[in-house]
């Protein structure tokens, strides 16, 4: 597939396109545990796959966001659950020695293979849509290794070692992501919340400079990158599509209108409904007139997609996704 034209495909229609980011409910459709999807490749894909097959609307397939897989090729140690994606606990490196020693992994680490067997099952099997792989970013990475409180102050305290941390995540997320792409999905969703804490300046200086070398070296007619920050309230906007991505993806604490107007019009821009506050906790009746508000509130845009904010949680109710496609699907006819 060319995903250019796949991206002006969407421009170019006068309906919009939906594209919820969620596998947990997938997962639960087949009776299994986000810790059996998120360390088997095989059942990851089942349960993209189960997805799909129960809602066909959406115009994309995705992987589960989970922001540990990365982190833990490096050597960190993390905690599992069963309803939940893992987490990072406990700080990897502290200091500038052991940022010089941290040896950049390889793509055979840890879980990654598990990943690229879910990507590249994906793949072979979803024909009749793009698949869009998940990787986190340089920012949100080298925090998740530095500690995030102290990679914020370390930016200012001792930028040259944070720097040199960046280098090294930069260059195992290239190469991750080179893996995906040689799996044969269409591009990857690339999550850089932590990044959204920061200003525009030091977002660009310390995040979208290094998303920009990857975008560089992989985005091309067959493999499209999607930055995701959902830290960004409006303030980085800016510093997101300095990065030159195929397409941005934004959470519930930005007005997608400013999103709209502050993203070119070539270019895909997703969001940005509460997955936790509408998906999870409201009623389809409300999901249903949140999802047709966002809808109004970006017509005139042929570059929306309507999205989730972020990936839905586990638990949301079936009714509420049928609601949401229902929407999409009346404002569609109406348009």
């Amino acid at each position: 597939m060319n995903i250019r034209n796949w991206i002006s495909s969407l421009i170019e229609s006068d309906k919009t396109a939906a594209m919820p980011i969620m596998t947990n409910p997938g997962i639960e459709l087949l009776g299994m545990t986000v810790t059996d999807a998120v360390t088997n490749g095989e059942n990851h894909f089942k349960a993209i796959d189960a997805l799909n097959r129960k809602y066909p609307q959406s115009a994309a397939c995705t992987v589960i966001m989970d922001l540990t897989v990365e982190a833990e090729a490096f050597g960190a140690k993390l905690v599992f659950s069963d309803d939940e994606v893992p987490s990072v606990v406990g700080r990897l490196v502290s200091n500038r020695e052991e940022v010089e020693n941290l040896q950049v992994p390889s793509t055979s680490a840890a879980r990654v293979p598990e990943y690229l067997k879910a990507n590249r099952l994906s793949a072979e099997n979803i024909k009749d849509k793009p698949v869009f792989a998940g990787c986190i970013g340089p920012y949100s990475l080298a925090g998740r290794l530095y500690d995030m409180t102290e990679i914020m102050m370390g930016i200012y305290t001792d930028p040259d070692t944070i720097k040199l941390l960046l280098e090294k995540c930069t260059a195992f997320i290239l190469e991750y992501c080179k893996a995906l792409k040689a799996c044969g999905v269409n591009g990857v969703i690339m999550a850089e919340p932590a990044a959204g804490l920061l200003p525009n300046e030091d977002c660009k200086a310390y995040s979208s400079v290094y998303v920009k070398q990857i975008i560089d070296e992989v985005q091309d007619d067959s493999f499209a990158v999607i930055l995701h920050n959902c830290g960004n309230g409006g303030h980085c906007t800016e510093a997101m599509v300095y990065t030159g991505a195929a397409a941005y993806h934004f959470g519930n604490k930005i007005d997608m209108a400013d999103a709209l107007r502050d993203c070119p019009g070539d270019v895909l821009v997703m969001g940005n409904l509460d997955p936790v506050g509408v998906f999870k906790n409201e009623t389809p009746e409300q999901v249903y007139a949140d999802t047709k508000a966002l809808l109004e509130k970006a017509k005139g845009h042929k570059n929306f997609v309507i999205s989730t904010g972020c990936d839905v949680p586990p638990g949301i109710p079936f009714a509420n996704i049928e609601a949401f496609y229902k929407a999409v699907a009346d404002y569609n006819e109406n348009a």
